[in-house]
């Protein structure tokens, strides 16, 4: 039974050793998992950003709480009817009054600068090497790649019945986007009839698309891989099924893509109107 056991404890660095490497080898994912109790891996600088500013928040607000909780025993132990049989009369206290109007003003002040800086930073839109533009529809996405001939394609959920084994269940579409990792890639938002929200977890991305006017965002995404979200505002019946599928290639891979989707996709530009309206209609039914 001893050595039994001096042979399995000898296997577990190799164990170890091996599981290291497949999760160096195995192509990112960015999604939740199941019973998933933190923020999925941050794979762009934005989402980087908006992880450690959680991390503060978290911070900050343990702090809170541990100084409400002993302030709660503080006085439970000192102005209980026993330790304190005569209780104070005092109804004001200036100092007291000062400080605790101060010192949330400060917290505050504390979190909004971060906040601030990072609102700035997500805006800003550092030395772009591509444009990639995303309109919403009742109820799919439409992908636009103005620095490559216009190239335009349509974006759809697989429903459940269709899906292949593997493909995770509302997040799988028929026409993922491409984009290529480590490139800065100004997104540029748009809707053509109501508010939707292209939103990313993994990669820090979730802004409005809105009706008449355009937004702009940023991203950098670090590895190659599958990167999910889903539409984040109420826009009609269908909102539920509006998933976002983002597959990053390579910068190698990435022209290989795009000379394969003009083919594949040459007849969107001439009848890309008849092809949102029938899917919108197919959608509403």
């Amino acid at each position: 039974m001893g050595k039994m056991l001096k042979k399995l404890f000898a296997l577990v660095p190799a164990v170890v050793l091996a599981a290291f490497a497949f999760g160096a080898n195995a192509e990112m994912i960015g999604r939740s998992r199941p019973w998933q109790m933190w923020l999925q891996k941050p794979m762009s600088p934005t989402a980087e950003g908006v992880y450690d500013f959680n991390v503060f928040l978290i911070w900050i607000e343990t702090g809170i709480v541990v100084f409400v909780m002993a302030l709660f025993a503080y006085i439970l132990i000192k102005f209980n009817s026993k330790a304190n049989p005569i209780p104070s009369k005092t109804t004001h206290n200036t100092l007291l009054e000062v400080v605790w109007t101060t010192v949330p003003i400060l917290i505050l002040v504390v979190i909004s600068v971060p906040s601030l800086k990072l609102l700035y930073f997500a805006d800003t839109t550092p030395d772009a090497e591509m444009s990639f533009k995303v309109i919403g529809n009742q109820w799919y996405w439409s992908y636009e790649y103005p620095d490559h001939d216009d190239l335009t394609f349509d974006s759809v959920m697989v429903e459940e019945a269709d899906l292949q084994p593997g493909q995770p269940r509302l997040l799988t579409v028929d026409n993922p986007v491409v984009l290529p990792a480590n490139t800065k890639i100004r997104l540029i938002m748009a809707s053509n009839d109501v508010i939707h929200n292209w939103a990313v977890p993994s990669l820090g991305i979730k802004i409005d698309v809105t009706p008449g006017r355009s937004n702009e965002t940023w991203v950098e995404i670090y590895e190659p891989g599958d990167y999910y979200g889903m539409c984040s505002e109420l826009c009609g019946v269908n909102h539920g099924f509006m998933p976002v599928h983002i597959r990053a290639v390579s910068k190698d891979e990435f022209p290989d893509w795009v000379a394969k989707a003009k083919e594949e996709f040459a007849s969107n530009n001439d009848n890309t109107n008849t092809i949102r309206l029938a899917k919108a209609d197919a959608a509403a039914r």
